[in-house]
């Protein structure tokens, strides 16, 4: 009954924070597009920056960016904060219930560092409070003067915290906290330096002052950072569901090369509302950042091709032996009723019960168990190498036997 609960309970969780997600973001989009399709106002009007006419659903829409503030506050003001404290809040619960819950599942990794549950924990915990407080630092420094140089500081920052979870944690649960750092980065932003800065300025307003622009300028930078952080974490979201990118030995190499793909998409992106600004742009935007994008990703596909053998191989392994071990190591999950605690239905719907069902899904057991060596999940089972080489030795003689067949 926990577990069938406890799933009802991530389920609905996982759902509110791709609900709040989906709104943070879209309207983070929305305001980034905005901002860099302003023209002139039609009629001069010394007050606006700049105005953009468009259509949706069926109606016409005129949205208008004072240069600083209107003359007489309006009344009500509709404030963009609680898409990204719904997903921070959310989206930390749901860390709290599937890795720190669960974290002799999907958080520990004794191969890479003996950590109890709670050391575990506190080091999960403590890294979303030290990238915040590391990156909130360097832009409150003299850095925050270079756009550059403060970007390479953070870079920095982001290739050392990719690092460092990939060490101590499971490549899933190192993965997640890393998103989650970096989620806790952008809510942070918002929550400290954007929302004060625009309370600020509306308190001014409505004194009749004229509005500092520091504040404003310093939220624009965290703005900036948040837009190019969002696809990053966007990717860590889906990690999850494949093994082949949090897998392996350097598994914070991918992390890092998918986060700076997500990175240079994003500045394309950007680019290309501004060069698309009939009025204020300058033609086409350039194609080099998607360019780089696309050799990133070409490098990272062909970095993570698997071996197609592995040596030695044994000679012969029975299907008996095969049998044996993925009853002794994966069957406990991925069988019609699964023995394992946290578990009320096989992952995926993939079960090993029968010798067919185990041919069935020959390659798939060889990804995940011979290549990225993921599963068993955390080993909680201490699959050994000797184990995963008869895997091996099995899956390649079967398709060694189905080439000599086809000849």
């Amino acid at each position: 009954m926990e577990t069938y609960l406890l799933d009802w309970l991530n389920l609905l969780v996982r759902w509110l924070h791709l609900i709040t997600g989906i709104a943070w973001i879209g309207s983070s989009f929305y305001f980034v597009w905005l901002d860099n399709h302003l023209l002139p106002p039609n009629k001069p009007n010394e007050e606006l920056q700049g105005e953009v006419w468009s259509v949706h659903g069926g109606g016409f829409y005129q949205a208008q960016k004072y240069r600083v503030a209107p003359q007489v506050m309006p009344s009500p003001l509709h404030w963009f904060k609680w898409e990204a404290y719904s997903t921070w809040i959310s989206g930390t619960f749901l860390l709290a219930l599937v890795y720190w819950y669960g974290a002799e599942i999907y958080l520990l990794d004794l191969s890479r560092a003996d950590l109890s549950k709670a050391e575990a924990i506190l080091i999960g915990a403590g890294g979303l409070l030290a990238g915040w407080i590391m990156y909130d630092l360097m832009c409150r420094s003299p850095l925050a003067r270079n756009d550059r140089l403060l970007a390479t500081a953070v870079t920095l920052l982001i290739a050392i915290a990719a690092y460092g979870f990939c060490q101590v944690f499971s490549g899933r649960g190192a993965f997640i906290h890393f998103g989650a750092m970096i989620g806790t980065i952008m809510v942070a932003n918002v929550f400290f330096v954007i929302i004060p800065g625009q309370k600020l300025m509306v308190d001014s307003a409505m004194r009749g002052e004229s509005p500092d622009p520091n504040p404003g300028l310093k939220a624009k930078q965290r703005s900036v950072h948040n837009t190019y952080l969002t696809l990053p974490v966007l990717f860590v979201m889906i990690s999850n569901h494949y093994a082949f990118t949090y897998a392996g030995e350097y598994n914070w190499v991918n992390l890092l090369a998918i986060v700076l793909l997500g990175a240079l998409i994003r500045v394309y992106f950007v680019s290309r509302h501004k060069a698309n600004n009939k009025q204020l742009g300058t033609g086409a935007a350039s194609v080099v950042p998607l360019l780089l994008a696309a050799g990133v990703l070409a490098g990272l596909i062909y970095a993570g091709i698997p071996a197609l053998r592995t040596s030695p191989l044994s000679d012969s392994v029975s299907m008996d032996e095969i049998e044996a071990i993925l009853q002794q190591h994966c069957v406990a999950c991925h069988s019609a009723q699964p023995s394992q605690p946290g578990f009320t239905a096989p992952p995926l719907g993939v079960v090993f019960d029968t010798r067919e069902e185990i041919k069935k899904q020959a390659q798939q057991i060889y990804q995940q168990s011979v290549v990225s060596k993921v599963m068993p999940i955390g080993n909680l089972t201490g699959m050994t190498d000797g184990e995963r080489q008869k895997i091996a030795s099995w899956i390649q003689s079967g398709n060694k036997l189905k080439t000599e067949r086809s000849q």
